[in-house]
């Protein structure tokens, strides 16, 4: 059976974590602040790091740290999922990055951390090549999938190409379902993952976000054919990166929707308590990786899904 949800999960520890210009032209969800030092920025995000990846294993969860490494600086790698994702199809997915710095994160040497982690994949897909044309696909950044309807959710932007989206999901057998998406003044969103996040019986989504009303009801009709619980946010809790969770499971088999923390405050309680009818919610304290990264919780966790067995 195919699962929405796993145990098991990447995380990069950065080595050089910091604002990047690069990634700042197409994300307003970056802040930058010149008065705080690098080091004091780089220290910050690696103890976040550090209490995530302990809170996770708190709750069950089995999690893969691979190192970043020193050389060349990547002040972006803790967000791994933009570059790989692991499916159920016995295969890993690359994908093409928008930032050149970007474009260093993908190591051969972490998919050997994950294979000596003990999964193993038959396939690859490799997609990188695509950045030689300018076209990008950003991972399960640009893509937010329900695996058990074969759906994949994704919003225009200069991220996500969706000519090489039709492609993949071609060769993956999921049906694309594709929308524009905007903030409060009109700006494109980045990436499909800060205003959507799949759960196995829910979504966390801004429909506010959604401008075309033929796009929104095509969007809440797979909802409802799909049979998701709507948690509809806000704009503004949207920019408080609420609609950038993940939902994983631990061991025990119980299931946690992972948010930052400064996503969890924004939550009001009908909200709140809406969500915890269908799981467990855990946030945590990453607050300078959200300001400088312009990424949260859901960015730093690539999933690892067993290949399912025929």
């Amino acid at each position: 059976m195919r699962q929405q949800t796993t145990c098991n999960i990447l995380m990069v520890r950065p080595a050089h974590f910091a604002f990047n210009e690069e990634t700042a032209t197409n994300n307003a969800f970056q802040n930058n602040d010149t008065s705080v030092t690098p080091e004091t920025i780089r220290q910050s995000a690696i103890k976040e790091f550090d209490t995530f990846v302990e809170r996770l294993k708190k709750a069950g969860v089995n999690v893969i740290v691979a190192p970043d490494s020193p050389k060349p600086v990547k002040p972006d790698a803790v967000f791994p999922n933009n570059w790989v994702s692991f499916h159920q199809e016995n295969l890993i997915v690359t994908y093409p990055m928008f930032a050149p710095t970007r474009r260093h994160e993908r190591r051969r040497k972490i998919l050997e951390i994950v294979e000596e982690a003990g999964f193993s994949y038959d396939r690859r897909i490799t997609l990188e090549n695509e950045e030689k044309r300018d076209v990008f696909l950003e991972g399960t950044g640009s893509i937010v999938f329900d695996h058990k309807h074969r759906l994949a959710f994704a919003c225009r932007s200069a991220r996500t190409n969706i000519d090489l989206l039709n492609k993949l999901c071609t060769r993956l057998q999921y049906r694309p379902v594709v929308f524009q998406a905007a903030d409060q003044n009109g700006k494109e969103i980045y990436h499909t993952n800060v205003m959507m996040a799949m759960g196995e019986s829910f979504v966390v989504v801004c429909l506010d976000s959604v401008r075309d009303a033929e796009e929104r009801r095509s969007l809440e009709q797979v909802f409802k054919d799909t049979k998701k619980i709507v948690v509809d946010i806000s704009l503004a809790q949207m920019n408080a990166f609420a609609g950038n969770m993940l939902q994983v499971r631990s061991r025990d088999n119980q299931t946690h929707l992972v948010m930052s923390e400064q996503a969890f405050k924004v939550l009001t309680p009908e909200q709140i308590k809406l969500l915890e009818r269908y799981t467990k919610l855990l946030p945590v304290p990453i607050y300078t990786i959200e300001k400088y990264g312009g990424g949260s919780a859901r960015c730093m966790m690539a999933e690892i899904f067993e290949p399912i067995k025929k």
